[in-house]
């Protein structure tokens, strides 16, 4: 199984949820995760392109490989931070 997904990663819960906020209100995935994301990632739109299970931490794969598709997830919690998730496809 391979599945393809974004995020943003923020240092804090409340961060997070402002942005989910924000997101929930119509905001524009990728511009958020270039504005706020602390990963690399955000560069891309917070794009972190197509990879299979166990590559990231469990958290995050629970929520990319278990949870609804095209809906934002979160803040999960990792040790990088807190993660706003999005999937974008599964295969």
């Amino acid at each position: 199984m391979k599945a393809c997904a974004c995020h943003i990663l923020v240092k804090s819960k409340e961060e997070a949820e402002k942005i989910k906020a924000q997101l929930d209100k119509g905001g524009n995935f990728q511009q958020l995760a270039k504005k706020y994301s602390i990963c690399p990632s955000g560069k891309k739109g917070g794009d972190l392109g197509e990879f299979g299970p166990g590559k990231m931490v469990k958290a995050f794969d629970n929520v990319v490989f278990k949870k609804e598709i095209l809906k934002v997830h979160g803040p999960i919690k990792t040790q990088f931070g807190f993660h706003l998730i999005k999937t974008l496809y599964r295969s």
